[in-house]
């Protein structure tokens, strides 16, 4: 006997009900995790799709100078003024030629003092934190103090007027740089003969009112003379200079490093990138350094590091400002203070007892490089050696004339910078000699017509200024250049 239990009819029914409630769930749960999964999965294969892959342009640096310079665009990271185009689409371009010059590592012991830009009594000292509203698009806090005060044009005219300038002086140095702005090639330089040291001049008067990649009015060609040099520069690994083989060559590189070091000075400050612009300022430095002259101290033709004629205080002078630059960068270079010091003695073997400073130890017919001579020991804080002050008493007597024989505008660039560092009367009697001179003989296009006029012999040597395919633009920024020495560099010793 068995006994069998047996659901009622109502039970199955519940029973049925809950089985089909279950499944239905079932099937809903898994359709819902279907779909997230789906979800998911469409986000992760869909989202690298649908970025854009930066164009890179890249620039390559080859062994050999080229008669054309093909001029890359640069990484601006610094918003222009409200008046200057947008620079937020940025390019970038990389150099994919390493170069075989190694950054070198600084002294290990410092035998001297560092030379640091500011630390010499006529430069100043420290770093401003002014705000700086000058052409150059602001963002000036971190510029050595004995450079900001040109950023500023308030304390451009305040510093004309407290030295003995004029409101003509700016009005000068401004239409000179549109003459410039004009003239410029395409690629970025100047002129067709010695283009390299041409364009690191035309970029100082740049630089000497403050006019960087941001300016609003001269910004391009800023940028574009920056990057024609550095171009030149990755060509020939820190060489700047067109032609390696015009013996003349060093003079062209001391003025383009002179220049690219101002420049990196600037952009670094302001984070505007130029792309190889502190490799070449680097390598270029390195390369000064490197090609003294191993028995006089100074720097020859050819850069000759052994031959008989051991250099001249002309090319020493250009390449002690480019040296005094590269300190002012903050990269390292090695033994630059031995360097500097064997050259600014070569120039105290230049000078003779008159005070007047030669070419050569051996003297000459023109004391030229006096101004020049006193400007370095300016520069690298030697300005109390006796050699400046019996420079300075010679420089006292120095004639200037635009169409006379003492019309000598290289000589004349130097004595403005050192006479403006002496100051007191030395500095006011040696203004009113060139000021007016200098301003009454601008073209009307911003230019500075030939000197001397009349036929005149000029008291110089080798006065390229005066003819030649360059000489237009030479002599433009030289007188540029002694108009912007009012506010270029502040003094900080005075005579008064």
């Amino acid at each position: 006997m068995s006994l069998h239990a047996q659901l009622s009819p109502e039970a199955q029914a519940a029973l049925a009900a809950q089985k089909r409630n279950s499944t239905i769930s079932a099937i809903i749960i898994a359709l819902l995790v279907f779909v997230l999964l789906l979800v998911i999965l469409f986000y992760i294969f869909i989202n690298p799709l649908i970025k854009e892959t930066p164009e890179i342009i890249t620039f390559n640096a080859g062994s050999q100078v080229e008669d054309r310079i093909e001029k890359p665009e640069v990484t601006n990271q610094v918003e222009r003024k409200p008046s200057a185009p947008s620079s937020s689409m940025a390019k970038v371009i990389a150099a994919s030629t390493a170069s075989p010059t190694a950054v070198p590592v600084p002294d290990v012991q410092i035998t001297e003092p560092q030379l640091d830009f500011g630390s010499g009594d006529d430069f100043g000292s420290g770093w401003g934190d002014g705000d700086g509203d000058g052409t150059g698009g602001g963002g000036f806090g971190n510029i050595p103090a004995s450079m900001k005060k040109r950023c500023s044009k308030a304390d451009r005219l305040e510093r004309l007027t407290k030295e003995g300038g004029t409101p003509e002086c700016e009005e000068a140095v401004v239409n000179a740089l549109r003459w410039l702005q004009k003239t410029q090639n395409k690629n970025g330089s100047w002129t067709n003969s010695q283009p390299v040291g041409m364009t690191g001049l035309a970029l100082l008067a740049y630089l000497g009112h403050c006019e960087t990649p941001n300016s609003a009015e001269f910004g391009q060609t800023v940028n574009d003379a920056i990057v024609y040099l550095v171009g030149i520069g990755m060509k020939n690994n820190g060489s700047l200079a067109k032609d390696l083989k015009d013996k003349h060559w060093p003079y062209e590189h001391a003025i383009a490093t002179y220049a690219l070091a101002e420049a990196y000075t600037f952009c670094s400050k302001q984070n505007i990138n130029i792309p190889n612009l502190k490799e070449v300022v680097q390598m270029a430095g390195n390369h000064i350094l490197n090609s003294q002259h191993s028995r006089t101290g100074a720097w020859d033709y050819n850069y000759d590091m052994t031959g008989g004629r051991g250099g001249d205080s002309s090319i020493v002078c250009w390449h002690l400002q480019a040296l005094k630059a590269c300190n002012h960068t903050g990269l390292e270079f090695r033994n630059m203070s031995s360097v500097v010091r064997n050259a600014l003695d070569y120039l105290e073997k230049c000078q003779k007892g008159n005070g007047g400073v030669y070419y050569t130890p051996g003297g000459g017919k023109h004391a030229s490089m006096t101004g020049g001579s006193m400007l370095c020991h300016q520069q690298w804080g030697k300005s109390a050696r006796s050699t400046v002050r019996k420079a300075a008493k010679f420089a006292r007597d120095v004639k200037f004339g635009y169409d006379t024989a003492d019309a000598d505008l290289y000589a004349h660039y130097y004595y403005g910078q050192a006479m403006m560092n002496r100051g007191g009367s030395e500095w006011r009697d040696y203004n009113n000699k060139f000021r007016d001179e200098i301003l009454k003989n601008q073209a009307a296009d911003g230019s500075w017509r030939k000197s001397p006029g009349g036929g005149q012999t000029l008291n110089a040597v080798a006065p390229t200024f005066v003819s030649g395919e360059y000489s237009l633009h030479y002599r433009t920024c030289l007188c540029t250049l002694m108009l912007e020495v009012y506010y270029r560099f502040l003094p900080g010793t005075s005579a008064k």
